[in-house]
């Protein structure tokens, strides 16, 4: 004769993983921080891109059996913690911008906005890397013509 089987075993209740993420950013008035139209534009590319909750415009983490529109996507102020914490961070340039007004630089060679690393930085990291090889071509070009034969 085989022995009962128990299913008594404690069952593991899931955490939404929203709930675990940090509270929104607030402005010193305790209002949430805005976003212009073209930052809105390029936020609702990223989420309809980036986002694991955002399906065909609807926001999954939302729904309870009726399709609900991702509020983010229609928002100028930044309202959802996953965007904020999750798919904000994948562009750093729009984060910073939206959360960091004062921090921007803009490169001196192609014009967009970035993070400087340093306060000495000049260029973004897509042109840093083709000036210094054109700086040190010239470098080089120059030490090579002083040289006596």
């Amino acid at each position: 004769m085989s022995q009962p089987v128990e299913y008594n075993k404690k069952r593991e209740v899931s955490i939404h993983p929203t709930k675990t993420l940090p509270p929104l950013e607030r402005r010193p008035d305790g209002s949430l921080y805005r976003m212009t139209p073209a930052r809105r534009k390029r936020a609702s590319a990223l989420i309809r891109r980036e986002c694991c909750c955002c399906e065909d415009g609807n926001c999954i983490a939302l729904d309870d059996g009726d399709a609900c529109t991702c509020p983010q996507t229609v928002s100028f102020s930044v309202c959802c913690k996953w965007f904020r914490w999750a798919v904000l961070p994948l562009d750093g340039a729009l984060e910073a911008e939206i959360f960091r007004d004062k921090d921007l630089k803009r490169c001196a060679v192609c014009g967009g906005v970035f993070v400087p690393k340093s306060n000495r930085a000049k260029y973004c990291p897509g042109c840093a890397a083709k000036v210094h090889r054109r700086q040190k071509t010239e470098s080089e070009r120059k030490r090579r013509s002083c040289v006596d034969s």
